[in-house]
């Protein structure tokens, strides 16, 4: 989201942008992010009537808004509160409210869905997995499909040597499945005892996986680094032979797309895009994983870097989309 906003600033530098978070930071403060202006409302994740008064005070500011600026449209993160609270003020001034579609918000059961809907013009998908999955749960057809666009300039050019064999990186909660990555890291040390492995970020079950990875004998081949700056993951990938992507569910998989880029090999269940996507490689089940995971660290391709859609593009398509 961060690097679409930044290109938007780019391309088109007439427009200005103008933030609203609902939840974070924790603290309700007005400032300003690379020249655009974000209102933080500091709603905490508290329920009830709590919420309920935050997103009137959120509407409150955004009809505040109305009365200074000509507004273009609205475009949502995930169909849940805030994708809801913006239809609700597009709706009242006829403004064009875009959805983007960034994850589970496709499953079935979102309330929100049929709260926002408006045929032919709100929704947009992530992915061609996402897309179909929202149609068949939903029986609404996203306008379009968006996946998330990297920011090159992010990269920084090196000639560093691949020295780690496995990486992973991620919220630290089940639906990640991080304790299939050192399953399979422990499969493959024993034909490779010095393999190195890294995981990369922070959450409820660092514990458990640091547990189980003593358990399998992992302790001298498995740095667990913690949440990092983005550039600093980045950095990681540019190091690394194969990312390893085991979430049981993703709308398209940021990590991975900047992993390709990066040069690694990526190996995950989820399948994106309809088309094949060149260094991404979808496994059925553990054991395939686990067999891909192998068979690359034993054939390692030359290291290539993969770009699948650009921060630009996503930016002129998301734009495009507001003039249709």
């Amino acid at each position: 989201q961060q690097n679409l906003i930044k290109s938007i600033n780019k391309i088109y530098p007439g427009v200005k942008i103008i933030v609203f978070s609902f939840q974070y930071p924790f603290v309700k403060f007005e400032y300003t992010w690379h020249g655009n202006t974000v209102y933080a409302f500091g709603g905490q994740n508290r329920n009830g009537i709590t919420r309920r008064v935050l997103w009137l005070k959120i509407m409150q500011q955004l009809n505040k808004l109305h009365q200074y600026y000509t507004v273009k449209g609205v475009l949502s993160f995930w169909c849940d509160e805030c994708a809801y609270v913006a239809s609700r003020f597009c709706r009242k001034f006829n403004y064009r409210h875009l959805c983007w579609l960034l994850g589970q918000d496709v499953r079935a059961g979102n309330r929100y869905v049929s709260k926002i809907h408006e045929p032919g013009k709100t929704f947009v998908a992530l992915s061609d997995y996402a897309n179909g999955m929202f149609k068949s749960n939903y029986n609404i057809q996203p306008i379009a499909t968006v996946p998330p666009g990297i920011n090159t300039c992010d990269f920084e050019e090196n000639n560093t040597t691949r020295d780690i064999d496995l990486l992973a990186a991620g919220s630290l909660i089940p639906l990640k499945q991080f304790d299939i990555f050192i399953q399979i890291a422990a499969a493959l040390k024993i034909k490779r005892p010095g393999i190195t492995i890294v995981l990369s970020g922070d959450g409820p079950e660092l514990q458990k996986l640091k547990s189980i990875a003593f358990e399998k004998g992992l302790a001298a081949n498995i740095h667990f680094k913690g949440s990092l700056p983005h550039t600093a993951l980045l950095q990681l990938m540019q190091r690394s032979k194969i990312f390893l992507h085991p979430s049981s569910f993703e709308g398209f998989g940021m990590v991975c797309a900047e992993a390709l880029y990066a040069g690694a090999q990526v190996i995950s269940f989820c399948k994106p895009m309809n088309r094949v996507i060149k260094n991404w490689h979808i496994a059925e089940n553990t054991v395939d994983m686990q067999q891909k995971a192998m068979e690359l660290l034993l054939n390692l391709p030359a290291s290539e870097k993969i770009l699948i859609q650009s921060a630009d593009d996503s930016a002129n398509t998301i734009m495009k989309l507001f003039c249709n």
